[in-house]
């Protein structure tokens, strides 16, 4: 369905809000590309000591002041998680960027891999050393739904027909099918935070089937027992960075 190379139970996966703060534009080009080069040589180090799985970024369509990428950066221990976070942030490269991370846990992938009825095929690896940066583009094949959430506190007083689960289930089941539903990635946060815990990666076709989605997830009576963010986005350079999983040091 995804970039899921050699995933596991017990791995984690950073979810990154990022961007890039105005002081980078106030850089001469030449310390832009120095900068960017020991970044890329630092975090491949980090990528090939702690098995780096799974690097996929996204790019918001409408970025929100400093946030504009959205990540799902995943490894087999929590030690990898942490690597990274520290050195993505190292000067020089680390002063010029706004960092919001995560840790969470895939949440049931199983059940909702068949909510999946028109799977992307996988990137092909690029075959260049990945010290060797492309111009890095989007992919505008595909809408991608970033969606974000909770239940609220009281939302486990009623009964489940009360909240109307089933009817939920069936019609997102029914907008997965209509629009092609490409992806469909859950997580839950190690910490959760007041306004979530559980975050969705959705990718659709077309703009449409991510209309779909939102109008159907804040449907009530169902929506009256949960809150939900949305953001859509695009893939950004995917060949490019799936170079990045299982680098030798």
């Amino acid at each position: 369905m995804t970039l899921s190379h050699k995933t596991g139970a017990d791995s984690v996966v950073v979810l990154y809000k990022g961007g890039r703060l105005p002081s980078w534009d106030a850089l001469t080009p030449d310390e832009q590309s120095d900068f960017q080069d020991q970044h890329v040589e630092l975090m491949l180090s980090i990528a090939a000591e702690h098995e780096l799985t799974r690097l996929e970024g996204f790019r918001l369509i409408t970025p929100q002041q400093e946030w504009e990428r959205f990540w799902t950066i995943e490894f087999p221990s929590v030690s990898g998680a942490q690597a990274w976070i520290e050195a993505e942030m190292k000067p020089p490269y680390g002063r010029h960027g706004f960092y919001e991370y995560y840790m969470s846990l895939r949440w049931r992938p199983d059940y909702f891999s068949e909510w999946v009825v028109n799977p992307p095929p996988v990137p092909v690896h690029r075959s260049q050393d990945p010290r060797s940066v492309p111009d890095l583009c989007v992919k505008r094949d595909s809408v991608i739904l970033l969606m974000f959430g909770r239940w609220r506190p009281e939302s486990d007083q009623p009964s489940p027909e009360e909240r109307g689960d089933a009817e939920r289930t069936a019609h997102m089941r029914a907008v997965a099918l209509e629009h092609g539903l490409m992806r469909y990635e859950a997580y839950k946060l190690i910490g959760p935070q007041s306004d979530w815990h559980l975050a969705w990666v959705l990718e659709f076709p077309e703009v449409a089937g991510a209309e779909a989605w939102v109008d159907a997830e804040v449907r009530p009576p169902h929506s009256q027992h949960s809150t939900r963010s949305f953001f859509l986005a695009r893939r950004w350079a995917p060949e490019y960075f799936a170079s990045w999983v299982g680098q030798s040091r």
